[in-house]
């Protein structure tokens, strides 16, 4: 017989468990080695109940938390509940069971109360390198094999005695042992301090209590979603755009959106998109699921927490074979590139009969930039890997944001320049909004970026570049025109300027420039109506110049 439970305790129940995930979450930042993780965060953390279904998350990369329960499903379906002990932790990294690439590794770890399993706790986050051809990443692999170390899943910890022959194995593998290391226990202590704050949550209100409120919070979710859905007329609605290439070939990679709204059902059917790419463009089916989810999300109660509720109502299909739902032995290092594009995909599909909810595209892509080499001071290795910000998509009543991660990346930070110039033999020389980039409107795209790098090492670096979106760049609605497409220029205005949006293990040497401009996001409405007193104030601010505002927007002085 099902406990009732009172309305108040779900609520506190409710922001309880994300607390615990929150707290998981500084636990992991703050005692992680990897910059990546204590400087840019490129991780999330989740609560799942015993079935695997999401309790509590903090804030963090949304294609990561719209898929750790399949990680702890893998693992279930091969050793049964019953094959988990207290003090268990279990990692695993592999493309195609998790969807992502080699470089981000899932850990997670039951939880036990009074000898009992309740649930599980999961971290999933980028490390600094996981071995491969080149460090930290590359942009030319033709298989997975040249990514790095491939994990299955395998016990990290074995009832609290951590299993020091796995560890060695993945430090050893990596260019980074000491961090490797490190960010493993860091993984541990976070699944460890999930398991703690929930056993606190348990003594208050008793498991019978917990998860009483947890079905009360799936109900409810699932409630809204069907609630939203059921408001948008049936039928179906498409939309379809092109990546640039696969970083190999110059063949362009078509995605492919259809999605069915039945009654209080909503499928997203990518079926036509591209095949898998020689390149590493490929992802896997898990990551892709997720995708949908943010994309979903973004459109039905995106103010509405997320829950074990959420997404019942969705179905994603996706054909095997694709490189949305790749195989072995594709590439997938740079997974997330389509992902940013069929996001946006889903919201311009459903634009026509969501208008208030619909954005303009976004920028919609990490815009990788890695610089590698030996310090030639610190006669050490060293390598910084960054995702770069752009312009967001503009909507009904207000502009698009400027410099922002784009939607696949989440709670990422980009690295500050004072931690830059601290650690890494490289200045900053500019850091600001790149002016006219954005899409213009009635309200217009947010800007994109603009960053300048010199090399200041001794002995020069490489350079590795993964920047997309300049064959669809972010497009406008309603009228909303596109943004500008995003550049990178070695050694700009000289006999050497060189433009790129990929390339790998590139060499540059000291006194080399390398400047990033990123692109801005699509505009809404048509330009001509914008508020002149709008456009006279973007170019007060010098988000554009007067003679932009004047061709594109009719601007007088």
């Amino acid at each position: 017989m099902q406990t009732k439970v009172n309305p108040i305790v779900v609520e506190i129940i409710r922001n309880a468990v994300n607390s615990a995930a929150r707290e998981m979450n500084e636990c992991l930042i703050k005692s992680a080695f990897g910059p990546g993780i204590f400087e840019m965060k490129d991780c999330s953390v989740g609560i799942f109940d015993r079935q695997a279904r999401l309790l509590g998350q903090s804030s963090g990369l949304p294609i990561f938390l719209g898929n750790l329960e399949v990680c702890i499903n893998i693992v279930t379906d091969k050793i049964g509940l019953k094959g988990y002990h207290k003090g268990d932790v279990y990692v695993m990294n592999d493309p195609y069971l998790q969807g992502t690439h080699a470089a981000d590794i899932t850990v997670f770890a039951p939880i036990f109360y009074k000898d009992c399993l309740y649930g599980f706790s999961a971290v999933r986050e980028a490390m600094h390198d996981m071995g491969g051809k080149n460090p930290i990443g590359n942009a030319d692999s033709t298989d997975v094999y040249q990514e790095g170390l491939r994990i299955p899943p395998v016990r990290l910890v074995r009832e609290g005695e951590f299993n020091e022959d796995v560890a060695a194995l993945l430090a050893i593998n990596s260019r980074y042992h000491t961090i490797m290391r490190g960010d493993l226990h860091a993984c541990a202590a976070a699944c460890y301090t999930g398991e703690t704050r929930m056993g606190e949550l348990f003594d208050r209100y008793g498991t019978d209590g917990v998860y009483a409120a947890a079905e009360e919070i799936f109900r409810q979710s699932e409630q809204l979603d069907r609630e939203a859905v059921r408001q948008i007329p049936d039928g179906e609605y498409t939309a379809e755009g092109c990546l640039d290439n696969d970083g190999i070939t110059d063949e362009k990679r078509p995605v492919k959106v259809k999605i069915t709204v039945k009654n209080d059902e909503m499928t997203i059917d990518l079926s036509g998109s591209a095949r898998m790419g020689k390149g590493p463009i490929n992802c896997g089916e898990a990551q892709t699921i997720a995708a949908c989810r943010v994309g979903f999300k973004e459109m039905i109660h995106p103010e509405a927490k997320v829950s074990g509720g959420t997404f019942r109502n969705l179905k994603v299909i996706v054909e095997k074979g694709s490189f949305l739902a790749a195989e072995e032995p594709a590439p997938c290092g740079w997974y997330f590139t389509g992902l940013g594009l069929l996001i946006d995909l889903i919201v311009k599909a459903l634009a026509p009969v969501m208008p208030e909810r619909a954005a303009a595209a976004h920028y919609g892509d990490s815009s990788v930039i890695l610089f590698s080499g030996i310090d030639t001071k610190k006669g050490e290795q060293f390598g910084i890997c960054e995702a770069t910000a752009g312009g967001w998509g503009a909507f009904e009543g207000g502009d698009g944001q400027n410099g922002m991660i784009n939607v696949v990346n989440g709670d990422l930070k980009n690295w500050g320049v004072e931690f830059v110039e601290s650690k890494y033999p490289l200045r900053i020389l500019s850091y600001k909004i790149r002016p006219d980039s954005e899409g213009a409107g009635k309200f217009r795209g947010g800007m994109g970026l603009e960053r300048t790098y010199r090399v200041e090492n001794e002995d020069g670096c490489n350079l590795m570049l993964w920047v997309e979106r300049s064959e669809t760049p972010a497009w406008g609605l309603f009228g909303g025109l596109s943004a500008q497409e995003p550049d990178v220029v070695i050694n700009p205005g000289t006999k050497e300027e060189k433009h790129y949006l990929k390339t790998n293990m590139l060499p540059l040497k000291r006194g080399d420039i390398v400047r990033i401009g990123t692109g801005g996001g699509g505009g809404f409405g048509e330009p001509l109506q914008r508020d002149p007193g709008a456009v006279a104030e973007d170019i007060e601010n010098g988000y554009m110049t007067e003679e932009h505002a004047k061709k594109v927007y009719g601007y007088q002085l």
